[in-house]
């Protein structure tokens, strides 16, 4: 079985090239996962997506108040390049979110709350910074019941394409600050406009999202909880069907926070879908969670039938791979000192999906190091 390449983006300056090998040749065949090289980048390059048509060609936003987009290029042996032409500005401060098409790159801007569009290509010198286009997301700052130290500002926490909509390219981005998902499509300038969004309990915090079947599922950081929508065309409003917990105790222990979530495309070998969201910061001294719902009942119905203790501390970077997406990468950023939880680990899944086993770990003097944030199997 051939060996396969992760790369990180982190909170450190660099994104790190990791080797899993899930049956190695030598030794006694226990699947393995070592570092093999970094590319120093700059400050903090927490998201890091590929070129739709060039997967060597890769795009990393430095998270600082005056945001930079980056462009790595990668040989076959995982070892990348920063192109300093490419270096550009991502429109606004701390950008932790991007989306690439064909000529576009799509940068969500945290803390200003702005969403900028840049032209890109597959050949040098990849970025046209001087078509930076920008959108300043809506926030209504007079609205009570906010968490004030997290929801000042409009804070767009991920952009993405939605599958739901098959009649027109609609994207979704989660607003952690203003409590809603804006809805935006292409009008006839060619640039993105808002049609509509849906709104949240004041306070939840929106972070990421996921679809299956004609449902959107929604996780909120601030709540740890997931809520679930009936998808209907814009402008039309969605109907919210329910809002779950995304953890088995009651109350949500202070200081825990919801952070990611993942829909793996049922297959023949996982048939059964699930939905996968990590719970970070939880004080056992296991670590912290991935809850596993079941959609059994109806993907109107998610149901907890699981939690998977993983030993990190802060898991906020999650990422399914492998065929039939049978492993998943995760990443402890840890509790901020550098002393616990900080890590990665592949597991993979089982029973059916409705279990994960770990199978490989990082070495922790080198997992220490790498503060991970993000994954992208390549």
């Amino acid at each position: 079985m051939v060996p396969h390449k992760i790369l990180v983006g982190s909170y450190s300056d660099s994104i790190y090239t990791l080797e899993f090998d899930p049956a190695p040749s030598v030794g006694p065949g226990t699947p393995t996962l070592k570092f093999l090289t970094d590319v120093k980048v700059g400050h903090h390059p927490s998201w890091i997506v590929a070129h739709p048509f060039d997967s060597s060609l890769i795009f990393t936003g430095l998270e600082q108040a005056n945001g930079k987009i980056v462009v790595v290029k990668y040989d076959k042996e995982g070892k990348g390049q920063k192109v300093e032409e490419a270096t550009c500005s991502s429109g606004g401060a701390d950008p932790c979110t991007l989306l690439a098409m064909e000529n576009e790159l799509i940068i969500g801007n945290y803390s200003s709350g702005i969403l900028a569009t840049l032209p890109i290509s597959t050949t040098p010198p990849y970025t046209s910074p001087a078509a930076l286009w920008k959108l300043s997301l809506p926030f209504d700052a007079k609205k009570p019941g906010r968490n004030e130290s997290r929801q000042g500002s409009s804070h767009p926490h991920q952009t993405v394409f939605n599958p739901l909509n098959t009649t027109e390219t609609e994207l979704l981005i989660p607003d952690l600050g203003a409590d809603k998902v804006w809805r935006l499509t292409k009008g006839s300038n060619a640039h993105w406009a808002i049609q509509g969004h849906v709104d949240f309990e004041t306070g939840g915090g929106p972070r990421h999202v996921a679809t299956y079947g004609s449902t959107l599922y929604t996780l909120l950081e601030l709540t740890s909880q997931l809520a679930v929508h009936k998808f209907h065309p814009v402008p039309q409003p969605l109907t919210h069907l329910t809002t779950l917990s995304t953890l088995k105790v009651s109350p949500t222990p202070s200081g825990m926070f919801a952070a990611e979530i993942l829909i793996p495309a049922p297959n023949s070998s996982f048939p059964i879908p699930y939905i996968y969201a990590s719970n970070r910061n939880d004080p056992s001294p296991e670590g912290d969670t991935i809850a596993i719902f079941s959609l059994a009942n109806g993907e109107e119905k998610p149901e907890l039938v699981a939690e998977v203790r993983t030993g990190l501390r802060h898991v906020r970077a999650m990422v399914f791979g492998g065929e039939h997406d049978k492993w998943l990468v995760v990443g402890g950023a840890g509790t901020g000192d550098g002393s616990t939880g900080v890590g990665v680990k592949v597991f993979k899944r089982v029973d059916g999906g409705k279990g994960l086993k770990q199978l490989a770990e990082l070495d922790k003097v080198v997992g220490d190091k790498i503060n991970p944030t993000a994954f992208l199997w390549v």
